[in-house]
C-alpha cells in the first residue's frame, strides 16, 4: 500500500489540473506540462485538492505518479533552480544568449546550448543558476554542465552544486 499516494496534492492558486486521454496536464503561471497518467490510476481534483487512487496492484504506480502531479504543480507555480560554483585558477563561465561559456582549463573554451524552457544566469563568473518549470531537466542540465568538469579530490577544483562536500585525498607522501 502506497503512503505517498494517499497523501493530497494542494493547488495553489492559478494551477489548474485537467486529464484528458489518459493525459495529466498542469497549467500554471510560470508555464504548462504534461505527462502520461497510469492506467491504473484515476485523479480526482476537489476545490484546491488532488488525490490519486488506485486499482489492483497499482499503488506504486499510485506513489509515482502522485511525485510527478507535486513535481509539475511547484514547477509551474514555483519553479525549480540548481545553483553550481566553478572553483578553480581561470575557471569562469559566460551566458551568452542561448547559450553558455565555460572555461574550465581546457585548450578551448566549452559551449553549451541551453534546452528550450531552462534559462541560465551567471551572477558572477564562478557562479552558475539554473531555473526552469521540469524537475528533471533542471536537474539534467545541472548534471551536463557539472560533467565538463567534475570536483576532483585532490585541490577540489571543477563544477560542483552549491553546497555540495567534496570529499579530498592527502598528497602523495614521499
Amino acid at each position: 500500500m502506497s503512503r505517498v499516494a494517499k497523501q493530497p496534492v494542494p493547488l495553489p492558486k492559478g494551477v489548474a489540473v485537467t486529464v484528458a486521454d489518459d493525459m495529466l496536464r498542469v497549467k500554471g503561471p510560470k508555464g504548462e506540462m504534461s505527462t502520461a497518467l497510469h492506467p491504473s490510476v484515476t485523479l480526482q481534483v476537489e476545490g484546491d485538492v488532488a488525490t490519486l487512487s488506485w486499482g489492483n496492484g497499482g499503488g506504486a504506480a499510485a506513489g509515482t505518479m502522485r511525485a510527478l502531479l507535486h513535481n509539475m504543480v511547484h514547477g509551474v507555480s514555483q519553479g525549480f533552480e540548481r545553483k553550481l560554483e566553478i572553483i578553480g585558477v581561470g575557471y569562469r563561465a559566460q551566458a551568452k544568449g542561448k547559450s553558455l561559456s565555460l572555461a574550465l582549463g581546457f585548450s578551448h573554451p566549452v559551449d553549451y546550448p541551453v534546452p528550450d524552457g531552462i534559462t541560465i544566469e551567471t551572477p558572477t563568473q564562478t557562479e552558475i543558476v539554473i531555473r526552469g518549470v521540469d524537475k528533471q531537466r533542471v536537474g539534467q542540465v545541472a548534471a551536463d554542465i557539472r560533467g565538463y568538469r567534475p570536483p576532483e579530490p585532490y585541490k577540489g577544483k571543477g563544477v560542483r552544486y552549491a553546497g555540495e562536500d567534496v570529499r579530498r585525498k592527502e598528497a602523495k607522501k614521499k
